[in-house]
């Protein structure tokens, strides 16, 4: 596919965030799962279903053990390597020069640029959101034992919407687990169903609000009583899995993670698709649009 620049013009809000005085949740009017069929697709059934109604999906042993062994290797090169010297797409840890994550991997090294194109995962990505996809954000993010921090709850879309301009929730992303993810050392927690559920958070958001929210985000972060119902109708799941697993998950399902103390590191490479029908337009905020390592406006 040839370079693309969007020029997208700005789609009523169907989701108005950071502009109201009070907290609000807003009923989802989007589709979960874009595909006309679930028959003949990638995923059985049953899986598509599940997918639909919990707004995430794992699948264990998605990759080979020596595939895994080469990213982590690669992993490692690139924890080394931004240690020791500053790159705007390289994020450290709040309150510490610890590397947090690495924005853009499908960009700046061949071996990701392979994973984000790999023809089983994209499959599944173009059949769940309708349409062929592009990579909305790359990352690699480290959570090294003992010092790895949380990431707070949230929900994707709100942000993507809010700053980024994303029209309509028709993206996913995908944790692909480069170490093994256990209970304890800071896996992603879900809240199932909550993807039907938009919340609609309070506070104006701050110019060049990126630079703070990638290591700690303090606007586009649910109220504790939004989150508390949300919890109360569907739960927390926390999901575990050997290095090689997956997890695909809607853009507005509520997650978050908790910060690792154990010995034992827990790194993720995450890749978010979004339909090339789904295109950016100008940020809702009114705001200059955040760079394209955090959003791609043009896709290739």
């Amino acid at each position: 596919m040839r370079p693309e620049q969007f020029q997208v013009k700005q789609p009523p809000d169907k989701y108005p965030s950071r502009i109201a005085d009070k907290p609000a949740v807003i009923d989802r009017e989007d589709p979960v799962v874009y595909a006309k069929s679930h028959k003949d697709g990638p995923l059985p059934e049953e899986q598509s279903a599940f997918y639909e109604k919990n707004g995430y999906l794992f699948l264990d042993k998605f990759f080979s053990q020596d595939e895994i062994a080469q990213w982590r290797l690669e992993l490692r090169k690139l924890q080394k390597l931004y240690g020791q010297r500053d790159a705007e797409y390289v994020i450290r840890e709040p309150g510490g020069t610890d590397v947090r994550s690495i924005f853009a991997v499908h960009e700046n090294n061949e071996l990701f640029k392979q994973l984000a194109a790999n023809a089983r995962l994209t499959s599944i990505v173009n059949h769940l959101l309708g349409s062929e996809t592009y990579i909305h954000q790359s990352r690699i993010n480290f959570k090294p034992g003992f010092t790895g921090k949380e990431f707070y709850w949230h929900s994707d879309f709100e942000t993507w919407h809010v700053e980024d301009g994303m029209p309509s929730m028709r993206a996913l992303s995908c944790s692909i687990a480069l170490e093994d993810n256990f209970h304890f050392n800071g896996p992603l927690m879900v809240v199932p169903g909550s993807h039907k559920k938009f919340v609609s958070c309070v506070g104006r958001t701050p110019d060049d609000h990126f630079k703070q929210s990638l290591r700690r985000q303090e606007y586009g972060v649910p109220d504790p009583d939004s989150l508390t119902a949300l919890v109360e109708e569907g739960g927390i799941e926390t999901i575990v899995g050997g290095a090689g697993s997956i997890v695909l998950f809607d853009c507005n399902i509520m997650h978050g993670s908790n910060s690792n103390i154990t010995p034992l590191p827990r790194s993720n490479v995450f890749l978010v698709y979004n339909s090339v029908e789904n295109t950016l337009a100008e940020p809702y905020s009114g705001q200059t649009p955040r760079p394209d390592y955090i959003a791609a406006r043009s896709y290739r």
